[in-house]
């Protein structure tokens, strides 16, 4: 990662302060409302869409905090003053709390990210704004998970695990601690009886997140490492299928997931298969790290993990902006799961 950090901070940097081209995600009520990006999001108008602006703005705190010897920090400093100013982010809370559906709930987890990240870094002049911000989202997704009685699967922006997750990694750090009991008790609600899922059921043409994966990694963080171990078993019964009884011995693993095949790249829909190449890497990682020890499945789990991130990672820098603006952040996470990261 530290190898990567200077390209992947210059990828961000360009894509927070492009603000073309542009896919808003604003309902136009009126003629009046036909306005640039950036009056509605003086924050985060960049990066083609408000998700991947917010964790491009993730991405490039999460570079100065872990990796800042690898980095321009000047220039990464100057853009997140830039953006990150207690107008800009009352703007983008003000638009959440008016459009309440608006990145449900994709980018209210980001954004609980990023601000979760900026208070590690501790510097008060983004984290205080950002907190504020992040209270529209964390009281939008307390208002809405009641009435998700049922959970979004599909592998693209609404998967309701891969956010949740990204919620249960964040909530704490961003100061939101009441999220916590909510999400964990919808996760069980939703998932903890589910069973024989298969992974012939993947991928989809357009995913860039594996709902089985997202899924059972949603479930290791709300379980107990042996409770979690038994929930796999019943979850994915193939995975245990053909495993040696413990992790011993020379010979490969065999795959459970091969990475998938992409046909055009180029294709905006068609290479949010790259990022599936990543987010699988990640959850993969996860889940081997968070079986018993001795677990003959995490040799699987890493092996396919280690296939799917060499598969993805040549990608995050390919000069063309349909994956540019985006894949860094997915290989930021595959990288920094990797064992011995």
């Amino acid at each position: 990662m530290a190898a990567r950090a200077g390209a992947f901070a210059r990828l961000a940097l360009a894509n927070v302060t492009r603000e073309y081209p542009n896919a808003p995600a604003h309902l136009i009520a009126s003629p009046d409302e036909l306005v640039p990006p950036r009056a509605y999001h003086p924050a985060f108008y960049g990066a083609y869409d408000w998700h991947s602006s917010v964790h491009m703005h993730w991405l490039l705190v999460r570079l100065l905090r872990r990796y800042p010897e690898h980095i321009d920090t000047g220039a990464v400093t100057d853009a997140l003053d830039a953006h990150l100013t207690p107008e800009a982010l009352a703007a983008e809370a003000a638009y959440l709390r008016a459009h309440p559906s608006f990145e449900r709930p994709y980018g209210w987890a980001w954004l609980l990210a990023l601000t979760a990240e900026s208070t590690a870094l501790g510097v008060e002049r983004w984290s205080a704004p950002l907190t504020d911000a992040a209270r529209a989202a964390a009281g939008l997704l307390l208002a809405w998970l009641p009435k998700a009685t049922y959970p979004v699967r599909h592998g693209t922006h609404a998967n309701s695990a891969f956010a949740l997750g990204l919620v249960l990694d964040s909530a704490d750090a961003a100061g939101f601690p009441e999220l916590t009991e909510p999400v964990v008790d919808r996760l069980r609600t939703w998932f903890l009886d589910d069973h024989g899922a298969a992974t012939r059921w993947e991928p989809s043409g357009q995913d860039f997140l594996s709902p089985l994966l997202c899924e059972a990694d949603a479930m290791r963080r709300v379980l107990p490492r042996h409770e979690f171990a038994r929930w796999l078993t019943d979850f994915l019964p193939e995975l245990s299928a053909s495993r040696a009884p413990d992790g011993s011995g020379d010979a490969p693993a065999p795959a459970l997931l091969s990475p998938p095949r992409i046909s055009d790249p180029a294709d905006p829909q068609i290479g949010h298969l790259l990022g599936l190449c990543l987010s699988r890497a990640a959850a993969l990682s996860s889940l081997a790290d968070a079986l018993p020890q001795g677990d003959a499945r995490a040799r699987t789990l890493a092996a396919d993990a280690r296939a799917h991130l060499a598969a993805g990672l040549p990608a995050t820098d390919s000069g063309d902006f349909t994956t540019d603006h985006w894949l860094a952040t997915f290989a930021t996470l595959a990288l920094e799961a990797a064992p011995g990261a």
